[in-house]
């Protein structure tokens, strides 16, 4: 029978997997922080676009070891790689269900009748067609937390940035890595240390900062 062929030629197993390497890379978007202050006119370059600071200050962060070192990256893919292990085991034992009742129907098949084997065979393909379903669910899941993950790192680090390259009258805050267009940047300019420095006792303060509940109770109207 063509279903009972399926079931039990399919290397199972080995294919239920959910890619957690490929799902859990999470990586920090080109951080770059644009903003001309005005200048005065002995100090800038009048042009048909406006007034452009010669006076540029530039600085760069590397992104590599920013993430390596942030508190908050960090502990938030620990978080993600231990719901990613417990969904995995959950789909694992699902899995082996499913294998345990294909095996059950290969022992049991010479002793059924022809209507019962095709019972059995339609239940089968509507179970693994289910736990198809349920391992394309906990995917898409964890890649909506990856992009959301995506969403507040970029929001932290480069509302960090902000105030930082205002307090030292940076213009320019750059991103250097092996894929950036940023092929070499002096010591001098090299912030990262103490971007990660300051990055992670914002961190700090927002951990120890009380929790504020968002089912408030609200006074009941009489």
């Amino acid at each position: 029978m063509a279903i009972f062929a399926a079931l039990t030629n399919f290397e199972f197993m080995k294919n239920i997997s959910l890619a957690l390497n490929g799902i859990l890379v999470v990586a920090v978007a080109v951080l770059y922080y644009l903003h001309f202050s005005s200048g005065s006119k002995s100090s800038s370059v009048a042009t048909g676009a406006g007034t452009i600071p010669t006076d540029i200050k530039i600085a760069f962060i590397n992104s590599d070891t920013v993430l390596k070192h942030y508190d908050f990256f960090k502990a938030t893919v620990e978080k993600l790689e231990a719901k990613g292990k417990k969904l995995d085991q959950d789909l694992q034992s699902r899995a082996q269900s499913l294998q345990n009742d294909i095996a059950a129907y290969q022992r049991n098949y010479g002793s059924m009748t022809i209507g019962q084997a095709k019972a059995v065979e339609e239940d089968l393909g509507k179970k693994r067609q289910n736990l198809d379903m349920y391992q394309r669910s906990l995917e898409q899941e964890l890649m909506e937390e990856q992009a959301k993950v995506n969403e507040d790192l970029y929001l932290k680090v480069t509302n960090y940035l902000k105030g930082y390259a205002q307090d030292k009258e940076l213009q320019v805050v750059l991103k250097y890595n092996t894929s950036s267009d940023l092929l070499y940047g002096g010591s001098a300019i090299d912030i990262t240390q103490d971007v990660i420095a300051g990055l992670n006792e914002q961190y700090k303060q927002e951990l120890a900062a009380p929790k504020v509940k968002s089912d408030t109770t609200k006074a009941k109207k009489k």
